[in-house]
């Protein structure tokens, strides 16, 4: 997703080749009893830590010159990422028709967006047992109404399924296009950010390899939902926001001063005083969240989390280059343009994604404040008849209580105590490819790898580990992340809420297992043994994830088994 740029400018060649002076004398005399300070760091490093030189050594254990060699290493950047998105696109794409139904909630959201592509608004359909076989059925039937229909989510979601149905008309493949592509994008976006969080192709690819099988993200990939959409814009947005860390970083480090060795040191004036110039990448998070909100309101949870975050990285930042005062600093020079970049920014996409109501005469609620005075009276009456309907779509959020099957608490999500089935056939012996007397089972399950999230619980443990004890930020930024998407469902666990919402934080699920999977391999520089141990056990656990999503395959895709194979993957009770 993004480039190499900060470790390339404004850092200078002095921050990795300055030969570092041996210890004084005295320092030798002081270290035979205990007393040694560390090696000497260049600040502009701990700032923007470089990319490490890519190994080579098996492109030239392929027979490989060393000069094609380093060529090719260096191409895996980029290369190795694409690799991995073309295998989640491939799966994702599969008989993306499959099956020919509405399936779960794509009766609302199909319909509804064909309506935004039609009428720029959510007109009125009739019952979704007449309308959706209308819609599969040959001649198709488009039973839409232009009059304005209630909907308890803003519009932007809608629009992005809507792209497809515009591109392969109102069927499966359809509505499904969009959220396929954007789950494959995902898994690009992801490897790319992995590997600019870590500073390593390898935990950052194996990242995006993790989430290209996650069952949960898959199903979600191809199912047209809105949560999925929201798990991509706040998954680039993350990656803007890390993009701006660096290069904000990056500035302060080019303006340390540089002593006569070449190493640059802390200074207190540059740290409180330095400005970090302008900041688009910021800027481009704050539209990606206002996108994610327009999309389902659980973005704005993360706005507030990723805000923060922003913040504590500008007061970080000032520290490491020497401020007395890092956050009076950071409040003084950073804090106002960080708010403004994301907050008022954010409020104006989320308002633009309303145009199409705007521009509409039947709209739902589209006239409710023409003619009203009142004390608001002075606010223009479209942005007062929005408001109205937006309390209105409030009130019904928070008060959906009306039980559901398969509705889950969100302490049971990280364990997938209680996936969603989106869909369920059960022909019988001789229907639909079915060859077991016992009859089969054809099933959509939107449940995660389990095995993938079990470790996932541990990974999450050994971030705050690494964030709380050894001051990590980017266990921090992770567990971050997780919380937005995560800790607010706790506000609403009376409410009817279902475990794939979770999908919103399954890329940051899979970062915190990649980042787990890094302290197995072991520390640079670590024996021989301590390594074989560390690459055994992390290769095990990663093929047994990729085991389990393969066994659970054909119930992530509505094939035909045989009931008694459906019944063995049932692992826990609670799935059924």
């Amino acid at each position: 997703m993004t480039s190499d740029t900060p470790t390339r400018s404004g850092l200078g060649e002095g921050a990795r080749t300055a030969v570092r002076p041996g210890p004084a004398p005295w320092a030798q005399r002081l270290r035979r009893f205990g007393y040694g300070a560390g090696p000497r760091t260049d600040t502009r490093a701990r700032l923007v830590p470089a990319f490490p030189e890519p190994d080579t050594w098996l492109w030239e254990w392929l027979g490989i010159g060393p000069r094609p060699a380093r060529r090719l290493a260096r191409s895996m950047g980029w290369l190795g990422p694409l690799l991995v998105a073309v295998f989640a696109g491939a799966l994702r794409f599969w008989h993306l028709g499959s099956p020919r139904a509405v399936v779960f909630d794509e009766t609302f959201y199909a319909k509804d967006s064909w309506s935004m592509l039609r009428l720029g608004y959510e007109g009125t359909w009739p019952d979704r047992k007449i309308a959706d076989p209308q819609i599969l059925a040959h001649p198709q039937v488009i039973p839409l109404s232009d009059a304005g229909s209630f909907v308890a989510h803003p519009p932007m979601g809608k629009w992005v399924i809507a792209v497809g149905e515009g591109l392969f008309g109102l069927d499966p493949f359809g509505w499904r296009f969009m959220t396929a592509l954007l789950g494959t994008l995902s898994v690009l976006m992801l490897c790319r950010i992995g590997r600019r969080l870590f500073r390593s192709t390898l935990l950052g690819c194996l990242a995006g390899a993790l989430l290209a099988v996650d069952g949960l993200h898959f199903v979600m990939s191809r199912t047209a939902l809105l949560d999925l959409v929201v798990m991509f814009f706040v998954l680039a947005a993350f990656g803007c926001l890390l993009v701006d860390r660096d290069r904000a970083r990056a500035r302060l480090a080019a303006a340390l001063p540089v002593e006569d060795d070449g190493f640059a040191r802390p200074d207190a004036h540059t740290g409180e005083h330095a400005g970090t110039g302008l900041r688009p990448w910021r800027l481009a998070a704050g539209v990606l969240l206002g996108l994610a909100a327009a999309s389902k309101w659980n973005g704005l949870y993360v706005l507030v989390f990723f805000t923060a975050l922003t913040v504590l990285w500008d007061v970080g930042s000032r520290r490491v280059a020497g401020a007395h005062h890092p956050f009076r600093a950071a409040l003084r020079k950073d804090f106002g343009w960080s708010v403004f970049s994301m907050v008022p920014v954010a409020v104006l996409t989320y308002l633009a994604t309303w145009t199409g109501w705007f521009l509409s005469d039947k709209g739902y609620g589209r006239h409710w404040a023409d003619g009203r005075g009142g004390t608001w009276s002075w606010i223009p009456a479209p942005l007062r008849s929005l408001w109205h309907y937006e309390h209105a779509v409030y009130r019904f959020n928070v008060g959906l209580h009306t039980p559901h099957r398969y509705q889950s608490n969100p302490w049971a999500w990280l364990v997938q105590g209680r996936p969603v089935a989106f869909h369920y056939e059960s022909p019988k012996a001789g229907q639909e490819g079915c060859h077991a007397a016992a009859g089969c089972s054809q099933e959509i399950l939107g449940l995660g790898t389990p095995l993938l999230w079990w470790a996932g619980c541990a990974a999450l443990l050994y971030l705050l580990f690494r964030w709380a004890l050894r001051r990590d930020w980017r266990a921090g930024a992770v567990l971050c992340a997780v919380g937005a998407g995560y800790l607010p469902w706790f506000n609403y666990q009376d409410r009817t809420i279902f475990s794939f919402y979770a999908v919103v934080f399954v890329p940051f699920l899979c970062l915190a297992v990649a980042m787990m999977v890094g302290a197995l391999l072991g520390p640079p520089g670590a024996g021989e043994r301590r390594r074989l141990i560390g690459v055994v056990s992390a290769g095990a656990l990663v093929l047994l994830i990729a085991w389990n999503f393969i066994y659970f395959f054909p119930i992530y895709t509505g094939q035909t088994i045989p009931y008694a194979d459906w019944h063995a993957r049932m692992w826990l009770d609670s799935w059924i």
